[in-house]
């Protein structure tokens, strides 16, 4: 059963989706819309269990892809390039090798088609194991935080899902605040998301893998496996960046898209 995304469309032109990575929302890639919709119509979706979309039981690839496919129904987008970083470039890959008629062109941000070892434990312990009653502002919430989690930048991306409960939805001694993020879900559904997107491909369309120099998440062991579900993938590297690409080489990568998205076939 598919989930109604919650989604901002900005710009006119061609329709362009763009898919977030785990933990995060539609805003994560804001900075790219910004840069890229005096050309292109962006679709920025929040994905099942994140940001302000209805929350799931299940969250594996092709359930995801399923969704991102009935927006594009309901906004009668008959084909649309896609961008998506790390699980949201796996989410635009599924969509590419699910629907391959539906998907113009590809562009996946530091992720690849493989199976990852697990990488968010901590991440996932501090937040499950936060007690949100005897949080009473951010600022307490980063502290429980930093037991798990020593980067202040992650933590701040992570505690963008916190929000305030209304006044008159708090109970007398109850939490003042709660999770956007469907935190049990996602807990139990890590390993699937750890995984390579399903399907034999070939997705034959033009594909574009952006790799931050820095992260370790595209590696030439993966260059196979890309290969074999995407013949037409070219690579970029883009320097003095990690995983975060988009945001800390904002210009950078927008300029790639840009002239990606806009290359005669």
């Amino acid at each position: 059963m598919t989930v109604a995304l919650n989604h901002r469309i900005t710009g006119e032109g061609p329709p362009l989706i763009l898919l977030h990575g785990l933990f995060g929302s539609l805003d994560n890639l804001g900075g790219i819309a910004r840069r890229l919709e005096d050309q292109w119509q962006i679709h920025a979706l929040d994905e099942r269990n994140h940001g302000s979309s209805p929350h799931a039981d299940t969250m594996d690839y092709p359930a995801m892809a399923a969704d991102v496919i009935a927006y594009m129904d309901a906004q009668a987008l008959d084909k649309v390039s896609l961008l998506g970083h790390s699980m949201g470039g796996k989410v635009a890959m599924q969509v590419a090798l699910q629907a391959p008629e539906r998907v113009e062109k590809l562009i996946v941000a530091d992720i690849a088609p493989v199976n990852y070892k697990p990488r968010h434990d901590a991440i996932l312990e501090g937040l499950t194991s936060m007690d949100l009653t005897g949080v009473r502002s951010r600022q307490d919430a980063d502290r429980l935080m930093a037991d798990f989690v020593e980067e202040p930048g992650v933590r701040q991306f992570l505690l963008k899902n916190l929000e305030r409960i209304p006044r008159e939805d708090q109970q007398e001694g109850g939490p003042m605040f709660r999770w956007r993020l469907n935190l049990p879900v996602i807990d139990a559904c890590y390993e699937h998301l750890a995984r390579a997107p399903e399907g034999d491909g070939p997705f034959d369309g033009p594909v574009l893998f952006l790799k931050g120099a820095d992260s370790a998440y595209i590696q030439e062991k993966h260059r196979d496996d890309i290969q074999r579900l995407f013949p037409q993938a070219q690579l970029r590297i883009i320097q003095g960046t990690g995983h975060w690409l988009h945001a800390e080489k904002a210009d950078s990568f927008a300029a790639l898209c840009r002239r990606f998205l806009s290359a005669d076939e």
